[in-house]
C-alpha cells in the first residue's frame, strides 16, 4: 500500500502543450516513487493515441495503491470546458488549467500528497481568458495566503534564486528594497538548511547594476540597500557574499566555493543556468507550506503530440521533489 507520505501530485499544465505528453512519456517506464497526475482522463487518452503509446487508466481513490508499471497512470480526474487540438490553445480551458493547480496544492496543503510537481502552463492564454496570471510562483503564494516566496532553479552543478520574477524591467529596482532583499535571503538560506541539508549555507550575492554599481557611478542600490542587507544578516550568522558584478560572479572562483547564488531579477540569473543545464533542471518554489517543484522549459506548443519532446526535465522536477522529503546535502559540481 502507498503511503500518502511519499506520493506526488503532478499537474499536467496547458492542455494544448507537451504537459500531457510529458506524464504519458513518464508513464512508459516502471517507477519506485508513486504519484498522481492531475488531467483530463480523455485528454489524456487522445494524446497517447496521438504519441502511439500504450496507456492504461487507473482511477484515483485516497487510500487506494497505486499502480507503479510502465503503461499505466492513476489519474484525478478533472475535465477540461473544451476540446482540445495540440498546438492550438484556446482560452475556453484556461479556467480547467487553474483547476489543476488549485486543487492539486489544496490537496498538499491539506496533507493528502507529499509535494506537488508542476507541467508548464502558458501564461498569455489565461490572460486572454480576462483571468491575472504572471506564473506558478506567484499564483501558489496567493492560493496559500503565503506573503513571500522564493524561485529557484537548480540542476546538479549551479543554484540560483531570484529577489525578483515575473516583473518589467523598468519596475525591478523599486521592486528591491531593504525588506523584501533580507526576507528572499532569509527563505533562501532557510531552504537550503532544511530541504538540502546544508548546515550552513554560502550565498552568493549579485549587485543589481553593471560592476555592481561602480562605487556608486553606476547605480546606488548596491550601497543604499544590496550591501547594508548583506552586512545585516552576517552579523546574525549567516554566510553571504556580495554584491558581486553579476558577469563575474557566474565564473568558477565563486561558484566552487558556494552552495546557491542570488540574482536580483529573472533574466539576471537564469541564462546563465539554462545554458549549463537546459533540460536537468528544475524550477523550486521556496517558502510555500508544501514542497513544489517544475520543469525549466515552456509548453512547446510546436512539439505537443509529435513524441518529440523530452520528459528529463519532469523526471528531473520529481527527483528533487523525492530528495527534498528526505534531505541530504546535494551540493552542486564544478
Amino acid at each position: 500500500m502507498n503511503s500518502l507520505h511519499n506520493v506526488l501530485a503532478i499537474t499536467s499544465g496547458e492542455p494544448a502543450g507537451i504537459g500531457p505528453d510529458l506524464c504519458i512519456q513518464l508513464a512508459q517506464e516502471n517507477r519506485f516513487s508513486p504519484y498522481v497526475i492531475f488531467a483530463d482522463v480523455g485528454l489524456l487518452q487522445q494524446r497517447a493515441k496521438q504519441l502511439k503509446l500504450e496507456l492504461h487508466i487507473q482511477d484515483y481513490q485516497p487510500g487506494r495503491e497505486i499502480t507503479q508499471k510502465a503503461g499505466q497512470l492513476c489519474v484525478f480526474h478533472i475535465p477540461m470546458q473544451a476540446e482540445c487540438t495540440p498546438g492550438q490553445l484556446n482560452p475556453a480551458n484556461a479556467q480547467y488549467v487553474l483547476t489543476l493547480l488549485k486543487t492539486a496544492a489544496n490537496k498538499c496543503a491539506q496533507g493528502q500528497f507529499s509535494a506537488l510537481v508542476t507541467a508548464p502552463v502558458q501564461k498569455s492564454v489565461i490572460n486572454d481568458a480576462g483571468i491575472a496570471f504572471s506564473g506558478h510562483t506567484e499564483y501558489f503564494a496567493e492560493l496559500c495566503g503565503v506573503d513571500k516566496v522564493v524561485m529557484m532553479l537548480a540542476h546538479p552543478r549551479l543554484r540560483v534564486a531570484l529577489v525578483t520574477t515575473h516583473l518589467p524591467l523598468r519596475k525591478v529596482a523599486d521592486a528591491i528594497t531593504k525588506a523584501e532583499l533580507s526576507r528572499t535571503i532569509e527563505i533562501l538560506h532557510t531552504s537550503l538548511q532544511q530541504q538540502f541539508g546544508i548546515p550552513q549555507p554560502r550565498i552568493l550575492v549579485a549587485g543589481l547594476n553593471p560592476h555592481a554599481g561602480e562605487g556608486g557611478h553606476l547605480g546606488d542600490e548596491e550601497i543604499k540597500v544590496i550591501s547594508p542587507v548583506i552586512d545585516s544578516l552576517n552579523k546574525k550568522g549567516l554566510n553571504l557574499l556580495g554584491p558581486l558584478p553579476a558577469d563575474t560572479l557566474f565564473t568558477q572562483q565563486y561558484l566552487d566555493s558556494a552552495d546557491a547564488a542570488l540574482a536580483m531579477y529573472h533574466d539576471q540569473g537564469l541564462p546563465v543556468l539554462k545554458y549549463g543545464g537546459f533540460g536537468e533542471a528544475v524550477n523550486i518554489t521556496l517558502g510555500l507550506p508544501f514542497i513544489r517543484t517544475s520543469v525549466d522549459h515552456g509548453t512547446a506548443l510546436d512539439l505537443a503530440g509529435t513524441g518529440k519532446a523530452s520528459h528529463s526535465s519532469l523526471k528531473a522536477a520529481i527527483t528533487y521533489a523525492n530528495d527534498m522529503l528526505a534531505p541530504r546535502s546535494r551540493s552542486p559540481q564544478p
